[in-house]
């Protein structure tokens, strides 16, 4: 049996970041309720060499993103990053989510074995489609919304699995 590359990858992060934007509104509720002032959440971290819930966002929407073009050999649309509010980082999330969409499974199945080189600085990594998407994209995707979950929760927002996993 085969594996559908848009199956394990557009739906899933789609249903993730659909849940993560529903998370946000519980934020921004919840600094609302509490009067605090949503810029101490949003530049949180859990801990002082962590990156903070923004940063978080950005690499997760990032990485979700990069993924797709890069399966479909396609230009990565570059967001910039200077959301700094509830309201605009579920933005972003739902700007992602709307170009995830874009995607097509023609434009995603069959890259199990395309040539795909991620450069962080002067270092290039090699991966096949498949290796990327399953050991890397994936695995860092949830991080980074596992990471930003942790946040808002460490920081009483009334969030639990269920708003994480929503429906999917």
């Amino acid at each position: 049996m085969s594996i559908s590359m848009y199956q394990v990858s557009a739906p899933r992060f789609i249903n993730i970041l659909g849940n993560f934007a529903n998370i946000l509104d519980k934020a921004q509720a919840h600094v609302e309720a509490k009067n605090i002032e949503g810029t101490y959440l949003t530049s949180f971290r859990l801990f002082p060499d962590m990156l903070p819930l923004t940063k978080q966002v950005f690499i997760a929407c990032d990485s979700a993103k990069g993924v797709m073009a890069r399966l479909a050999s396609v230009e990565i649309p570059v967001y910039p990053d200077v959301e700094t509010t509830f309201p605009e980082l579920k933005a972003r999330v739902l700007k992602t989510i709307a170009y995830i969409e874009s995607f097509t499974p023609a434009q995603i199945d069959g890259t199990e074995e395309l040539a795909i080189v991620t450069k962080r600085g002067d270092k290039e990594t090699h991966y096949k489609g498949m290796q990327f998407l399953l050991g890397h994209a994936i695995p860092n995707f949830y991080f980074h919304i596992t990471t930003a979950y942790n946040i808002l929760r460490h920081n009483g927002v009334d969030i639990g699995k269920r708003d994480f996993l929503g429906n999917p």
